[in-house]
């Protein structure tokens, strides 16, 4: 038995009605098609009009009532050529409703226009920059994360990093990049404040450890030398230091300043050309990744990385969905704003859609008319029927009274000329 749904329960209402109407127009045609032939003999002139129009309005009504029966079904299930048309020729009707959708539809040129008049970028601008909607999408995107993030299995993922990325990572030489990043470091005098701060911390633990200083003096003196000229000699050792980290603190150009400067760029130029300096970053490249610390960084990379993930898609006031967040608003404010992003956005929306319906226009079309052979005939003409058949009613309706009138007309004629 077909399930039908609220909406076509009351569709077939309707349809059931109007057949009644329509064949109450018939029948009424043909009551008065009976009494106008009983009372034409010796009845008033007029009779003769009346059962003229009535007979043919009963020819209108029958002859519409089998062009409408015919679309659908065989009228009075005799075997009439040419009927029953949506059952038998149902897959070529879907041929041809794709065929007309793809051409009138899916050409390039249709959804390119119909793509530029809708004004798809600002429509997105406007719709992005209210908060409520940015907060939405993120949302989504966040819901998004957890899934693939979800989905993703932890020894997968893990084996892509330690040989995708690590162990590419690894297999590069250290030296000439490391080189090339020092000498633009150098170049920029970006070293300044790390040399600074060296000479800061230098100068601070010399002044705060002069006892350790007096023991280094003490311990290396010899054990003849007296106790007094050792704290002498100490003490003057602490003074030059203390004097010696003053200076290299406040000079930016003290001799050893420039000694460190002159060291480093050195060193960079020899990461970049020197085999031997290069071979020793190898070997100090291995020995770090080698390490167990480093290695068990590395095993749980991934873990962190999923971790740090879930909680900022789970928390709303998260840094992450905070700044996606953000970023759409500022996305949503600058297509409405700015002319040329928008046009940029809208090329790319039109170009996608070109795209597609041009190269896979025969696939889409191929949805329509696949849906419709797959369709039961009887079936098909049922959902149909049920869909436009009550307007379909109304030319039977037509039928009867434009089949009376144009009765009465000729009548009339006929007897004008007789």
């Amino acid at each position: 038995m077909e399930q039908l749904t609220p909406a076509d329960q009351l569709k077939r209402q309707g349809l059931r009605r109007m057949k009644l109407v329509a064949t109450g127009f018939f029948l009424a045609a043909t009551a008065i098609f009976l009494v106008a032939l009983l009372f034409e003999d010796g009845g008033p002139t007029w009779v003769g009009y009346v059962r003229a129009a009535a007979e043919a309005g009963m020819v209108g009504a029958l002859a519409d009532w089998f062009a409408v029966t015919a679309l659908f079904r065989r009228p009075l299930g005799l075997p009439i050529p040419h009927t029953a048309i949506i059952p038998t020729r149902k897959d070529t009707f879907g041929d041809a409703l794709g065929s007309f959708v793809g051409t009138n539809f899916l050409s390039e040129a249709v959804v390119r226009d119909k793509l530029r008049r809708a004004g798809i970028g600002r429509r997105i601008g406007e719709w992005l920059a209210q908060p409520e909607h940015a907060e939405r999408v993120t949302s989504e995107l966040a819901n998004v994360v957890k899934g693939a993030v979800t989905v993703l299995r932890d020894d997968d993922v893990q084996a892509v990093v330690e040989q995708a990325v690590v162990r590419r990572l690894v297999d590069q030489p250290w030296g000439p990049p490391l080189g090339k990043l020092l000498g633009q470091v150098l170049t920029d005098g970006a070293h300044h404040k790390l040399v600074d701060l060296m000479c800061d911390r230098a100068y601070d633990w010399v002044r705060d450890n002069y006892e350790k200083v007096m023991g280094v003096v003490s311990d290396r003196a010899p054990s003849w030398s007296p106790k007094f000229v050792d704290s002498l000699l100490g003490d003057k050792v602490y003074t030059e230091l203390l004097n010696f980290a003053w200076a290299v603190k406040t000079d930016v150009n003290h001799p050893m300043r420039l000694a460190v400067d002159q060291f480093l760029i050195e060193f960079a130029t020899d990461l970049r050309t020197d085999p031997a300096t290069m071979q020793r970053a190898e070997q100090v490249k291995q020995q770090v990744v080698e390490h167990p610390d480093v290695q068990r960084l590395i095993g749980s990379a991934w873990g962190t990385a999923k971790k740090m993930l879930l909680d900022a898609a789970e928390d709303p006031s998260s840094e992450l969905r905070r700044r996606v967040r953000e970023g759409l608003v500022a996305f949503g404010r600058r297509l409405v704003e700015d002319e040329s992003m928008r046009a940029k956005v809208d090329g790319w929306l039109e170009g996608a859609a070109g795209y597609v319906v041009t190269n896979y226009r025969d696939e889409i079309t191929t949805l329509i008319t696949d849906t419709v052979e797959r369709w039961d005939a009887e079936e098909t003409s049922r959902k149909i029927e049920l869909q436009v058949g009550r307007d379909l009613q109304f030319i039977r309706i037509n039928g009867t009274v434009v089949g009376a009138l144009a009765g009465l007309v000729i009548y009339t004629v006929g007897q004008l000329v007789t």
